[in-house]
């Protein structure tokens, strides 16, 4: 269910008068219901009278259960005029699309998918109540080395087109007619997504500009006074003469050195500075990439990642192949629930206080998490610093705030509370670790780190930070025993094989075929992914799917190639792809369920999905590959990977638990490196 909506009137929230946190479960009411003292900081601060109410014998109040705000963990207040911006009531936000169409962006059919494809998306832009229509507006733009905007007035009969060619000083050179109500003016815009395509088909300009088409969409929403989001669809390295052009700097023979840092850092100064006029007006960008060759993701991606926005990648995109990954991409990117604006705040009580932050958004200062757009698909990692004495009677509580504006343009505050029991005993601490979360903290900490540091660095650095958790707990909590058995605590029996799979991921050890683009892509991803999805990401799913019954999955495998027989067919899901490997001696009755032929060399490996065929075993195989899709919030390609042909080598990457191409280690040498470390560590 959707978070409750808490209106405490015209006064606003009510809060402690200390350290302003919002009134919260843990708020203790005092006097008869007079005045509450704060769970955070102890204050205590009157209660307002239109707040006021008896407690009943217990000491709490008797409309305690009919209060989100006093029984729930999560639940949303309306924000009063104070909490806007210039302290004036937000506009609805605008979604702006800007298109390149340069020759590789027409030639690859990426124009025409688009053009097509945003006709029927309009309808569908995100509302908060689905019985209305959506008061999100829209405006468009073309470009490749100049500026094209777009006049869908709608009383107008035909789309006016705008040049601007001066792409050093970017203005918008429209004011009214830009920003327009979907409905009444579908039919200039319908007009204008058939045109573009016919009036682009024949370009033979090849070069493109970047930096001026984001500060396009930005002016635009400073002049209509709105936040909002830009959706840029861009094809290669913007070397045209204009603010924010780059040069090609991709240099594999930096990979390993110390120099190596500096090729995830953005090339030029131009997009940081820009990323924060964004921020300020509430501007997110989001990119998609169809890259023929470097684009210079570290630096594109600066502009996204710091406005809370995303990047999708889409290398040598053809439309045949890549056109459904992309447009469920784009359609889900469009219709999810969004928010703008934003600015996160985490209050603790004494003993433990938020220290640092991972995940796609801009920092001015130490405490505000600025967010100029947030979504349903993108996770923030916090970590605490205990600083203070801790007691085990009265735990630790944290209270994050998210104010924002909703896509019907309310502005809002999200709140999420959260008290945590503390211990005195080290062992009780083992018990109740969670390694996924630690993993995920470890993987965001290490990829921020590769910037600042050399690779070598940053993984000496992760099995350091393993091996004293670990040794840590053999000294303090583990029964004597010989120096020679490794003792891992229960809920870190797994912590050596994923931080493995972290140590050798694409990002901190590429082999020889991974682009720097690629990893600059996946580290802006991984970024802001949540647990669940950094969880199949580092440690793929291995299902064998041979027998399959309605309502259950099969029990899954390790991550190793000794786990594949010959006679089986698999299902792997990392997350951003899938596999179905298929054995060189699967059963003809099987080969004939699901690819519908009996024989292995007739089956089609570049196949993107996998024949409707009226037979229960297909029926479930491709419900279970729709259930993966459903659950990722990118929409995961198929692949058909037959044993011992050449895609095998892309499959066999995802191994985990195996040597790495690139050199990186097995699970089982990974251990015995990690436990003669903790002997070191002991000794």
């Amino acid at each position: 269910t959707p978070p409750y909506v808490v209106d405490h009137g015209e006064a606003g929230p009510v809060r402690c008068n200390r350290c302003k946190a919002y009134m919260c479960p843990y708020m203790q009411f005092i006097e008869g219901g007079r005045r509450f003292q704060c769970g955070f900081c102890s204050c205590v601060t009157e209660v307002p009278p239109q707040y006021f109410q008896h407690l009943d014998h217990t000491g709490k109040r008797v409309d305690c259960y009919d209060r989100p705000e006093l029984s729930l963990g999560t639940y949303e207040f309306l924000a009063t005029v104070d909490y806007c911006k210039n302290n004036k009531v937000p506009e609805p936000p605008a979604f702006i699309f800007l298109i390149d169409v340069s020759y590789n962006a027409v030639k690859s059919g990426m124009v025409n998918i688009v053009c097509n494809e945003l006709k029927s998306l309009l309808d569908l832009l995100p509302r908060e109540n689905p019985e209305m229509d959506s008061v999100v507006r829209v405006g468009f733009v073309t470009y490749n080395k100049v500026l094209h905007f777009y006049n869908v007035k709608s009383t107008l009969a035909q789309p006016q087109m705008l040049v601007v060619s001066d792409v050093s000083d970017m203005f918008v050179p429209l004011l009214d007619g830009f920003l327009v109500n979907v409905n009444e003016s579908r039919q200039v815009i319908e007009s204008l997504l058939e045109q573009i395509p016919e009036m682009f088909a024949d370009t033979r300009e090849t070069e493109t500009v970047f930096g001026p088409v984001i500060q396009a969409g930005l002016e635009a929403l400073k002049a209509a006074d709105c936040a909002g989001k830009l959706f840029v669809f861009h094809t290669s390295l913007p070397i045209a003469e204009a603010p924010g052009k780059l040069k090609n700097r991709e240099d594999k023979k930096l990979i390993g050195t110390d120099k190596e840092k500096t090729q995830f850092q953005p090339q030029v100064g131009f997009y940081n500075n820009l990323a924060k006029e964004c921020v300020a007006q509430g501007c997110c960008v989001d990119l998609f990439l169809f890259p023929n060759q470097y684009v210079d993701v570290a630096t594109l991606g600066v502009v996204p990642v710091s406005t809370g926005g995303s990047v999708y990648k889409y290398t040598y995109f053809q439309a045949q192949t890549d056109q459904e990954r992309f447009l469920k991409d784009l359609r889900r990117d469009v219709q999810k629930q969004v928010g703008f604006d934003a600015v996160m705040r985490v209050r603790t009580s004494t003993g433990i206080r938020a220290t640092d932050f991972f995940g796609s958004f801009f920092m001015n200062n130490t405490t505000d998490v600025e967010l100029a757009g947030l979504d349903c698909d993108k996770a923030i990692t916090v970590e605490f610093k205990h600083d203070d004495k801790l007691s085990e009677e009265t735990g630790a509580l944290m209270q994050c705030a998210v104010l924002y504006t909703s896509c019907g343009g309310q502005r809002r505050l999200r709140v999420h509370n959260m008290a945590v029991n503390c211990c005195s005993q080290l062992a009780d601490l083992y018990r109740n670790c969670e390694t996924d979360t630690i993993i995920n903290y470890f993987a965001k900490y290490a990829f921020r780190g590769v910037a600042n540091n050399p690779t070598k660095a940053v993984r000496d650095t992760l099995v350091n930070q393993c091996a004293q958790i670990l040794a840590c707990y053999r000294k303090n909590c583990a029964s004597p025993s010989s120096a020679g058995q490794l003792i891992l605590p229960e809920c870190m029996k797994l912590l050596p094989v994923y931080l493995n799979c972290v140590m050798k991921s694409d990002v901190l050890l590429p082999g020889a075929d991974v682009s720097l683009d690629d990893r600059a892509y996946l580290r802006q991803l991984i970024g802001c992914m949540d647990v669940a999805d950094t969880h199949v990401f580092f440690y793929p799913r291995l299902l064998p799917v041979m027998k399959l019954e309605s309502g259950s999955l099969p029990v899954a495998l390790r991550d190793s190639e000794e786990r594949l027989s010959k006679g089986g067919i698999y299902l792997m899901e990392t997350g951003l792809h899938l596999f179905l490997w298929v054995g060189a001696s699967v059963q003809q009755e099987l080969l004939l369920n699901i690819f519908g032929t009996p024989s292995f060399s007739q089956i089609d490996p570049n196949m993107i999905s996998l024949p409707v065929l009226d037979n229960p075993f297909s029926q479930r195989l491709r419900e279970i590959i729709d259930s993966f899709r459903a659950q990722r919030s990118r929409y995961m390609k198929l692949m058909v990977v037959k044993q011992e042909d050449r895609t095998e080598l892309i499959f066999k990457h995802f191994l985990v638990e195996d040597k790495s191409a690139s050199g990186g280690a097995s699970y089982v040498d990974f251990l015995c490196h990690m436990h003669k470390e903790i002997r070191q560590l002991l000794s």
